[in-house]
């Protein structure tokens, strides 16, 4: 190759300049292996993004790596090493370092790999051409695929054979709608070799965890924008195997809405917008997760006004509550219906326990605190604790 086609990353991209990074490309490059930068942090320097993972890629053996890392006085510990993975831990971080491979079986989760000295052979077992890039520790970039172009022009297309690549790990389905969100540009269409290759499989998707799904999906659902992915993937029929009964009408109004107010992206909105059912166990939501979902969900089909939202939930919950409401109802937010929930989570009812005591004991004690609640909050918030106390 002529030095003039070599694409060289900016010298200010952090792991270029970090310098136990650099420490544990001397160590295994100390007896001529080679050693380079892959996959995601390379695509996101390329394309001026917070970086992904620093991962690292070698023709050593992990043998080799731990010999020559410990020869250089560094850590090495084979935390994946039937995979071909050494972490080399420089200045107390740890960087995976993983042996070229090549597939020998995959079963459409899981693959049986062997060692490779062949760069090119170690790039078509990834999934997509963006990701099939490396850079060595000086940052020029080495493209074995030709996948330089499509991530410059932020295409996301598969390595070769879409339908072969899909039945070497499913989730590459979901990966294909999820980059695509993240990556590609809002005009951009969908390939069509892709979607072609991704219908005829979908019954693959039942091989998968649920945890795997839940969260690849939410990594979609976090996009900026993710509705024409969503509608892709229903009309592909990815999302009724995934969430049955779900429905991504009113996915866009809420990104929309979202945006409008300033709010950042919430994954667990958009879920809730979806619909669909038994989604916490079908993508295997985190307790917490399962929690933000429900509450926004009781609060936005709740008869509570915007301003006891904010008291009862929140400002974030109720915030997505009334986006929701809005969405649904294919209206724009009112003016003031952030504002009043705001101004509702701002508030503190001024009426302790102690205030109704000794009068009010047990269960009488809880209902009469209720009942004043209740009556300060649809005075607006404005009844003081004086004239609570006043009340028959």
């Amino acid at each position: 190759m002529d030095r003039s086609d070599v694409i060289t990353l900016p010298q200010d991209t952090p792991w270029l300049e970090d310098a136990a990074a650099q420490a544990v490309c001397q160590a295994v490059t100390a007896e001529e292996a080679a050693i380079y930068f892959v996959g995601g942090c390379v695509r996101d320097a390329l394309l001026g993004q917070p970086g992904s993972d620093t991962d690292l890629a070698t023709d050593a053996t992990p043998q080799e790596v731990m010999r020559l890392a410990e020869a250089a006085g560094l850590k090495a510990v084979p935390t994946g090493i039937d995979h071909g993975t050494v972490t080399v831990v420089a200045k107390g971080v740890g960087y995976e370092v993983t042996t070229f491979r090549r597939d020998v079986e995959t079963d459409g989760r899981r693959a049986v790999v062997t060692y490779s000295r062949d760069i090119a052979e170690d790039a078509r077992r990834r999934d997509f051409t963006m990701n099939a890039l490396y850079a060595t520790p000086s940052g020029e970039v080495v493209d074995p695929l030709g996948g330089l172009a499509d991530c410059l022009a932020r295409r996301v297309r598969f390595i070769e054979d879409a339908s072969t690549r899909i039945r070497e790990d499913y989730l590459r389905i979901l990966r294909y709608f999820r980059f695509h969100a993240w990556y590609a540009p809002a005009e951009a269409g969908f390939d069509a070799d892709a979607l072609d290759a991704i219908a005829s499989n979908t019954q693959g998707l039942e091989t998968l965890s649920a945890e795997r799904i839940g969260a690849e999906m939410l990594r979609l659902l976090a996009a900026p924008d993710p509705a024409r992915a969503v509608a892709t993937m229903r009309q592909t029929g990815c999302l009724s195997l995934l969430l049955p009964g779900g429905d991504d009408r009113y996915l866009g109004p809420v990104v929309h809405l979202e945006e409008a107010c300033g709010r950042s992206p919430s994954p667990l909105l958009r879920l809730v917008a979806l619909g669909g059912g038994d989604v916490a166990e079908r993508w295997r939501l985190s307790r917490e997760q399962r929690r933000t979902h429900d509450r926004i969900r009781e609060a936005a089909f709740s008869a509570q006004p915007p301003q006891e939202l904010g008291y009862r939930v929140g400002y974030d919950i109720g915030a997505s509550a009334v986006i929701l409401r809005a969405a649904l109802a294919e209206r724009p937010l009112r003016e003031d219906e952030l504002a009043l929930v705001a101004q509702g989570a701002a508030e503190e009812f001024p009426v302790r326990a102690k205030d109704l005591m000794p009068e009010y004991r047990g269960p009488d004690l809880g209902a009469r605190l209720a009942q004043l609640e209740t009556r300060w909050i649809a005075s607006g918030f404005t009844l003081s604790r004086e004239e609570l106390l006043a009340e028959e």
